[in-house]
């Protein structure tokens, strides 16, 4: 190995949200850092450039042109003539978007003395690193590293990538509607984007392994997106095993079987595959020096974000938890403020998540089902969308709000909110 040419306080492998936050805060506390990624292009993450901000970008988009179809005249608005959408302004919109966070996250950066290298980071020590750039291998040294390093997309086997067999990020991209959709996995990702197609007029199809969509989701909650999904022609496939796809000139044929052995086949223009994500683990040398990962890949932190060896940290997608932005950048600042002498630690009493469906989803706590698995005796209260005068104002009132309360002291357990804007509500 060649000589240390970069030395560092701390080093940060990743700039997405979690990434990008840990190192704001070491360089707000004084510590000389630097942040790898590798692309210069790329700063925010998966969740700036491939996943959270452009995909509510397009749903935002596509629920108001749904809406606008849907009518408004009993508000008092006329729309004379056909209201038209056109998908490659709305991609400029979302790329336009993104690239004003990207931007605001560099100006954070180096306002705060964060340096940044372009490349690919590999562990050759407790505290050094070989970066492989444009411009050859840089060796670097740190007295702590931070791996944030994400996630990517789940490929199956029997279905390989290809211009019409689509991950998330292929799927956000496209600037046209196709006329026909199918997806593969009814969970967060896959229910997000087939609603966006499917408030943009595409004809959409789910084929979820599980019986129940949005799998972990309190069923009361999902119910009231599968039934919207029925009312406006989604065609869903609950204990259905999807079995290969043969594509040609014009679309894909997607073959299907059902738990009764049946088998179906589905002409669509693109089939999605959202089965889910593995942690981006491999390749960083964490294995040779020890660091403890469990059988999915992810590595195994204690409550101050610290692996099993002490110089390195990890967060976000890369470590257990919930595959979210806001958590992995709660980790991120308490990676940094460990790094710099302080007693944090992540004291994770809930995490709120909101599921962009059509109505949205989200939620704070524990749910009834998960209450009553632990053995947790409760009280559950509700209230409809449709006694909600805010609610009947806006003509949004298909949905409610769900409360868990402990049977014994009323001590509040979880909430769960189905319908418009419950990602704001939630809070």
């Amino acid at each position: 190995m060649s000589s240390v040419a970069k030395v560092y306080d701390a080093v940060v492998i990743g700039a997405g949200p979690g990434g990008y936050v840990a190192a704001i805060r070491l360089g707000q506390l004084g510590k000389k850092t630097l942040i790898i990624d590798r692309d210069a292009d790329r700063l925010g993450g998966v969740c700036l450039n491939e996943g959270c901000i452009p995909s509510k970008a397009l749903i935002r988009a596509a629920a108001l042109y749904r809406r606008l179809q849907d009518g408004v005249g009993d508000l008092g608005i006329e729309i004379h003539g056909e209201v038209s959408f056109d998908p490659r302004r709305l991609q400029q919109y979302k790329q336009g978007v993104i690239d004003r966070l990207r931007t605001g996250i560099g100006q954070l950066l180096r306002r705060n003395k964060v340096e940044f290298l372009a490349g690919s980071a590999r562990l050759t020590g407790a505290k050094t690193l070989q970066v492989e750039g444009p411009e050859g291998a840089v060796e670097v040294s740190a007295d702590a590293i931070v791996v944030a390093t994400g996630s990517s997309p789940i490929q199956l086997p029997f279905l390989p990538w290809s211009p019409r067999v689509i991950d998330s990020t292929a799927a956000l991209n496209l600037a046209e509607v196709p006329p026909r959709v199918a997806v593969i996995g009814g969970g967060v990702i896959g229910l997000e984007i087939g609603t966006y197609f499917l408030n943009l007029g595409s004809e959409l199809t789910v084929v979820e392994m599980l019986p129940q969509l949005l799998p972990g989701t309190d069923p009361d909650l999902v119910r009231v997106v599968a039934r919207r999904l029925k009312q406006r022609g989604a065609a869903v496939h609950l204990n259905a095993r999807a079995l290969g796809a043969e594509t040609g000139e014009a679309g894909v044929s997607l073959r299907f079987a059902r738990k009764d052995g049946s088998e179906e086949t589905v002409e669509v223009d693109y089939v999605l595959v959202a089965v889910g994500r593995r942690a981006n683990s491999a390749g960083l040398g964490l294995e040779k020096l020890g660091v403890r990962l469990g059988d999915d890949g992810r590595i195994q932190v204690d409550d101050q974000q610290r692996s099993s060896l002490p110089t390195v940290f990890a967060i976000g997608d890369v470590v257990p938890g919930a595959w979210l932005a806001h958590k992995a950048s709660k980790e991120g600042v308490v990676a940094a403020e460990v790094i710099a002498g302080m007693k944090t630690v992540a004291d994770w009493k809930t995490i709120p998540g909101a599921i962009f469906t059509d109505p949205e989803v989200a939620i704070a706590g524990i749910g009834e089902v998960e209450a009553k698995e632990r053995g947790i005796a409760v009280k559950v209260g509700k209230f409809p969308f449709a006694g909600s005068g805010r609610a009947l104002v806006a003509g949004e009132t298909d949905g409610f709000v769900k409360v868990i309360a402990a049977a014994d002291d009323d001590r509040l357990l979880g909430v769960g909110i189905v319908g418009a804007e419950a990602s704001d509500l939630i809070s």
